[in-house]
């Protein structure tokens, strides 16, 4: 299957098979392709929850109690990935990114360390005092990770579905993501559609290229 034959056969599904699991060779391509994912200078600022148990999808499920509506995609799915978001980037994580980069082999010179310990300063310091966005900055490097998630889910033929509709504070109290510093911020849930999900019969519905593309 290519890559835009994958982008067109997927959908966001509405209903799972229960008890239908996915193989664990396949759940771990998608972890590594989620550990893979781009981002702003290298900042990785996320943390995956992954449920692959009925009792963890109950307990990503409490936070749906105010939308019923997204709790059965959790509880009969066969895993539920919770995508966090770093709430700040202390001395501590920036240090932890950069020895990493060293010891991967990223640095042939002290030179090349420190420059690329300063622009991450500089992007991070942009963001935290001048723009005063450094949450939504780090959301925006989490939903590329999300988009990896997609499409690497559907190259592997597993269903998905992302959603927002969930209380974060229910779900950060319950995972204890506070006191790891991270806030939850979009779960997917994967696994084998229902033969009886409406949305798998629809059709695609996208604008056409000529309104959605300018090409120079």
């Amino acid at each position: 299957m290519s890559i835009v034959q994958a982008a067109r056969q997927r959908y966001t599904t509405k209903s799972y098979q229960p008890g239908k699991s996915l193989p664990e060779e396949t759940v771990q391509q998608l972890c590594e392709l989620l550990r893979l994912s781009p981002s702003s200078v290298n900042s990785q600022p996320w943390h995956f929850v992954v449920a692959g148990t009925p009792e963890g999808r109950a307990r990503i499920a409490k936070a749906t109690e105010q939308q019923a509506y997204n709790s059965a995609k959790i509880l009969d799915a066969s895993h539920v990935i919770v995508l966090c978001q770093r709430v700040d980037f202390d001395e501590t994580y920036l240090q932890r990114l950069l020895d990493q980069e060293q010891a991967d082999g990223r640095f042939a010179t002290a030179e090349a360390r420190n420059g690329q310990a300063g622009t991450r300063r500089f992007y991070t310091d942009l963001h935290r005092y001048d723009l005063k966005d450094l949450p939504q900055w780090a959301g925006r490097q989490v939903y590329l990770a999300l988009g990896s998630l997609l499409l690497g889910a559907a190259s592997l033929g597993v269903d998905a579905t992302p959603m927002e509709g969930f209380d974060a504070s229910v779900l950060d109290r319950e995972l204890g993501l506070h006191a790891k510093g991270f806030g939850s911020l979009v779960v997917v849930s994967l696994g084998h559609r229902a033969s009886g999900d409406f949305n798998a019969q629809l059709p695609k519905s996208r604008l056409p290229q000529a309104e959605t593309f300018s090409f120079l």
